[in-house]
């Protein structure tokens, strides 16, 4: 059994979103982020199909208003009538492996970050995409267990490499996924059922991070050998530590064959507080799209900064900037609110 983990910079089928419905999650900025979400939504149009996860048919025709009304080609949006929790589709949606030269969507547990008590109808979604694409499906197990596993967790090259955290993974106490899981029991699990052949281990995500450590606000590959890494400068700021750190870590790995990791630094944009709370802003929440990314930008003097170094290191990509100044109140922006599904039908 040959498996894959495909790289988010692989061509893509489509991108997962749901549509936001839970006020909750962005408590007195929901209308905001609505429209937030029609923009995100309308510059992911313009490159790729988009498969939209709404509650109803009722929810379904409001959505569509506000799609015509911001002039969205409807023609590139396939409907998914489901229920959900929340819309955070990359922790939630299917992670879609290659085996043997088909696809497999996996059914990994979720438990709303270990945090929250709703997430029946979100655990549902990896089977109901899976089915809706046509595609096989399975529930991941190790040691007889079934896995809890996020796909913000992770970040990988297509090649055998993933990164993720051990705040994440291997935290005794604080938003236990799999409990008594080590190193190895990951790297094993990995290797079986996404075909891993090395992990690489950063410390710790940002500050104010919901998940407890996703690497997807902090390090993102952007092909098979370079990533992108956040960075903090000020060395008064809380993440500065935190960020240095996971730099001084990737500095020392390899790759599978051996080779070192090419790093790119992006800036990290001034804290962000609302409310009395540090919110998750981060450049790295990115969405690689099908000859263009799309960047979570914070009407901050880095802005322009973060935008030029990503343009630069990947030319043949349209570089577009989406306010995430709203969405970002709920914890996490456009990487976080999607999911790429790989080139299933050729």
């Amino acid at each position: 059994m040959n498996r894959r983990l495909p790289a988010e910079f692989e061509p893509h089928e489509a991108i997962l979103l749901c549509f936001p419905h839970n006020a909750d999650d962005w408590p007195g900025k929901y209308q905001a982020v609505k429209w937030a979400f029609i923009d995100f939504i309308k510059k992911i149009s313009l490159y790729e199909q988009i498969i939209l996860v709404v509650q109803n048919n009722r929810e379904k025709k409001k959505v569509t208003q506000l799609l015509s009304r911001s002039a969205v080609d409807l023609k590139r949006i396939d409907f998914v009538l489901a229920e959900t929790n929340r819309n955070w589709m990359r922790d939630s949606g299917p992670i879609i492996i290659e085996q043997d030269q088909k696809f497999l969507g996996l059914n990994f547990n979720f438990n709303a970050w270990a945090k929250y008590d709703d997430f029946q109808h979100d655990n549902k979604i990896p089977r109901i995409i899976s089915q809706h694409l046509n595609i096989p499906h399975e529930t991941p197990t190790h040691k007889n267990r079934v896995i809890t596993l996020e796909g913000g967790a992770i970040d990988c090259n297509g090649n055998g490499v993933i990164i993720t955290t051990k705040e994440c993974l291997l935290d005794p106490h604080i938003q236990v996924r799999n409990e008594g899981f080590t190193k190895k029991d990951y790297e094993e699990l990995f290797k079986e059922v996404l075909g891993i052949e090395k992990t690489i281990w950063l410390e710790k995500g940002i500050v104010g991070d919901d998940t407890h450590g996703h690497v997807d606000d902090i390090c993102r590959f952007i092909n098979e050998d370079t990533v992108l890494v956040a960075e903090e400068k000020n060395k008064n700021d809380e993440n500065y530590q935190i960020l240095a750190r996971n730099i001084e870590i990737l500095e020392g790995e390899n790759l599978v064959e051996g080779n070192k990791l090419n790093i790119i630094k992006l800036p990290m944009p001034q804290p962000i507080i609302y409310q009395d709370i540090r919110l998750p802003a981060s450049y790295a929440n990115f969405l690689v799209l099908n000859n263009a990314i799309v960047v979570p930008t914070f009407n901050d003097r880095n802005d322009y900064k973060a935008l030029g170094i990503i343009a630069e290191v990947m030319p043949t990509y349209d570089v577009i900037g989406i306010h995430a100044l709203d969405l970002v109140w709920g914890f996490g922006t456009l990487h976080c609110l999607s999911h790429e599904i790989p080139k299933i039908h050729y």
